[in-house]
């Protein structure tokens, strides 16, 4: 499992959004206060970010854990953003990927991270994986269920759907494929975020014309903070924030 976060609104320091706050995510990488499936998040991290006037973001990304890397803490303190969309990372099985598994997965103005499990998802989504097309199955940039969904999510972002419609179809479909995965997704284009909850926690703050997050739990204790119920998925902006039910896929 994994936890992960995306902000969008006033430009913010790196560090304000994920190492100060009291339960920020760097503090999640050790001890989450709502992680359903195991307790430590130090098998990689990333954070990716988009700048002023430039609509492609920038990745940071490593394969260990976040509170040993002095150079992000660095890093963090000077960087300033207005979205951003940062994970911590369990692996769910032995791998030798390294940074490449760890998310925010990217293409474009993309960003995306997986929250979660498919259980032998090398045979329960192959019928899934061979619909893509040959250069998408070999540009995976890991060999790991995130990596492949991050490949069906872009397919349908490329097919022109919306944020909030290629989570929501993913998750639907891959439930129909692997019953018992966990699907919290989270995706942004710099302007809209996006997130499904799926078999673990999410939440969010929103302050209407102000800010939009959506976290695997809450980085403080601000009354704020809103839990979303499983099966729902999220879009927001700064303006607005919409939850919509997820229905299970037909039997």
């Amino acid at each position: 499992m994994c936890r992960h976060i995306a902000y969008t609104g006033r430009p913010r320091a790196l560090a304000e959004l994920l190492v100060r706050p009291a339960h920020g995510l760097l503090r999640q990488s050790w001890a989450p206060r709502h992680q359903r499936h195991g307790t430590v998040n130090a098998d990689g991290f990333g954070v990716g970010w988009y700048a002023d006037g430039d609509p492609l973001p920038a990745r940071y990304r490593r394969a260990g854990p976040i509170w040993g890397d002095l150079s992000f803490a660095d890093l963090a303190r000077v960087v300033r953003s207005g979205t951003v969309l940062a994970a911590v990372r369990d692996a769910t099985e032995a791998g030798a990927d390294g940074e490449a598994a760890a998310a925010p997965y990217s293409f474009g103005p993309w960003l995306f991270s997986h929250n979660g499990a498919v259980p032998a998802w090398t045979t329960a989504l192959a019928p899934l994986a061979r619909a893509l097309p040959t250069a998408d199955l070999l540009g995976l940039e890991a060999r790991c269920d995130a990596a492949l969904l991050w490949a069906l999510v872009l397919r349908r972002l490329r097919e022109g759907d919306a944020v909030g419609q290629a989570l929501a179809d993913t998750v639907r479909e891959v439930a129909a494929h692997a019953p018992h995965s966990r699907l919290n997704l989270l995706l942004t284009d710099g302007e809209t975020v996006a997130a499904t909850a799926w078999g673990d926690s999410l939440w969010t703050r929103f302050e209407p014309g102000a800010l939009a997050v959506l976290a695997s739990e809450p980085y403080d204790d601000d009354p704020r903070w809103r839990a979303v119920p499983d099966r729902t998925l999220v879009v927001a902006t700064r303006a607005d924030i919409l939850l919509s039910p997820l229905k299970e896929p037909p039997a």
